[in-house]
């Protein structure tokens, strides 16, 4: 009999989890083997009943989603019908904040998705809890602010300005500058391994612990300036869009490009990633969207825009928002199979043009800024339901955040860490010793030959023709001489062993066949 807990709503949970109908035993004469497949049997009822209670007490809310009638498009839903048919809690998510004057506004959220800042090209910053619409801190820099981004918390942030990196806090006072950097464009930040990296006009990829201060990498692209920048959530791999087309992948490890790809034919606008780490999108000037398999570096499909994107996102659930002049695409299932209309459409008021958009974590909402403001839109479908207070809590206490900066800071990972495939680090390495050497060797080997100094060209008549034609002839003639040497000590060496063997004395029976 059926325990109690198999209820009608979990039935169906049961079902999704299930590896399909139970194997009939009836007809095995084995005893033994009859015994294992109905222990193997019981223990995948066992384990799918366990995965539905996990998903009905520890995932208690599911995505939404839009859906149409028979002959109507999901994108020809506008913001006001959805607004209508939600709750009035996600009614309320829905927003302008008509700001024309300071604009173009970029934004950026917590990683919990409980604030949000937007800061204005004029410099205008503010920190909002967008949920509640309380404004908890506002100020004018009074001076060209490129891009900004949250740090570890709500508590600090930093702003791209006209020269300098500056670090603010939730009450917008400066709390430090950083000199060591001058002209950034873009920003990124990498909370795992408490690094800021911005990149500026001269096309240098910078690196900065914001727990010690200390500079960890200083690249030149030699590309010219990068205004594309954007870090893998998977790995951490920062990929950089650049004028001539092309996309380059970097770590703090190395002063290269780990991947160097010839992405569009214009200018890189943007470039965004999956949660997964797997596939990366890329937007350029030639009006074409890519999607890429980034495990194949290979180009899976492509879109056609209207016009140049200007900023791509993709949510935690796989949508990929897609901003062009004053219009925001949403995409659903665009990576794996090539779709052929869109998720959603939305057009801004007044025709404002994009500048940035950002998805909100663990919300069905993309924040939007534009030369006329900030608009916060509703995509049914996009955030991840269920949150772990453990790794990101929008209702964390004073204490809570506390406690979460310090183990932060204790599980903080190492720049070494952040490579291609995370899989291999901590991985054992297979190949044999004898491998390892020869490896050793042939490096070696290298480095001595890149050691060796190289002939310098002298000047004032001693770089002609004739003068290096002498001195090759001569090197010849002291390798030809060395080896002359060599073969006439050796013929040396044999006579004098001959002419010893003839000295020795013969026997008296054999001294009259002595010539």
């Amino acid at each position: 009999p059926q325990s109690n807990e198999n209820t009608d709503t979990i039935k169906p949970k049961i079902r999704k989890y299930n590896r399909g109908e139970r194997l009939s035993v009836k007809g095995l004469k084995d005893k033994k083997l009859k015994s294992q497949l109905k222990t193997k049997e019981d223990l995948f009822e066992k384990s799918a009943l366990t995965a539905a209670k996990v998903e009905q007490w520890l995932l208690p809310s599911e995505g939404g989603a839009l859906e149409a009638d028979d002959g109507e498009n999901t994108y020809d839903y506008t913001q006001e019908d959805i607004v209508k048919n939600v709750d009035i809690s996600s009614a309320h998510k829905a927003f302008d904040l008509r700001l024309p004057d300071l604009g173009p506004y970029t934004i950026d959220y917590t990683h919990s998705g409980r604030y949000a800042l937007i800061g204005g090209r004029k410099g205008h910053l503010a920190v909002i809890d967008w949920k509640t619409k309380y404004l908890m801190m506002e100020t004018q820099v009074k001076e060209t602010t490129r891009d900004i981004k949250f740090l570890h918390n709500e508590q600090f942030f930093a702003a791209a300005q006209s020269k300098y990196i500056y670090i603010y806090d939730k009450k917008g006072a400066e709390v430090h500058c950083l000199k060591e950097f001058v002209a950034p464009l873009k920003l990124e930040f990498l909370r795992h391994h408490f690094l800021l990296v911005s990149t500026n006009k001269a096309g240098v990829l910078h690196y900065q612990d914001t727990s010690t201060g200390q500079i960890v990498a200083n690249y030149s692209t030699r590309l010219g300036p990068c205004r594309v920048l954007r870090a893998n959530p998977y790995n951490a791999v920062v990929s950089l869009g650049h004028s001539n087309g092309t996309v380059t992948l970097w770590t703090p490890n190395m002063g290269t490009p780990l991947v160097r790809m010839l992405c569009h034919r214009g200018a890189v606008t943007s470039t965004a990633f999956d949660m997964g780490g797997s596939y990366m999108v890329t937007a350029g000037a030639d009006a074409r969207i890519k999607v890429w398999d980034i495990r194949k570096m290979q180009a899976l499909h492509s879109y056609m825009a209207f016009q140049s994107t200007k900023s791509l996102d993709v949510s935690q659930k796989g949508l990929l928002a897609v901003g062009s002049g004053s219009t925001i695409e949403i995409w659903k299932d665009a990576f794996q199979v090539k779709q052929e209309k869109p998720y959603m459409k939305h057009r801004l008021f007044q025709n404002s043009t994009i500048q940035d958009l950002s998805f909100c974590p663990y919300e069905d909402v993309v924040g939007i800024g534009h030369t006329g403001g900030v608009t916060s839109i509703l995509v049914p479908g996009s955030g991840e339901p269920n949150f772990d207070s453990f790794v990101a809590n929008p209702f964390q206490t004073v204490k809570q955040r506390h406690e979460a900066e310090v183990h932060a800071l204790l599980d903080k990972l190492q720049p070494q860490t952040i490579m291609l495939d995370p899989q291999k680090f901590g991985a054992v390495d297979k190949n044999p010793r004898k491998n390892l050497r020869e490896q050793e060797e042939e490096e070696d080997e290298s480095k001595k030959i890149q050691g060796q100094k190289k002939a310098k060209r002298k000047t004032k008549g001693r770089n002609k023709v004739g003068k290096r034609m002498a001195k090759k002839q001569l090197e010849a003639f002291g390798t030809k001489r060395s080896i002359i040497r060599e073969q006439q000590q050796q013929q040396k060496q044999t006579k004098g062993a001959l002419v010893k063997e003839r000295e020795e004395p013969l026997p008296r029976a054999l001294e009259r066949f002595a010539s």
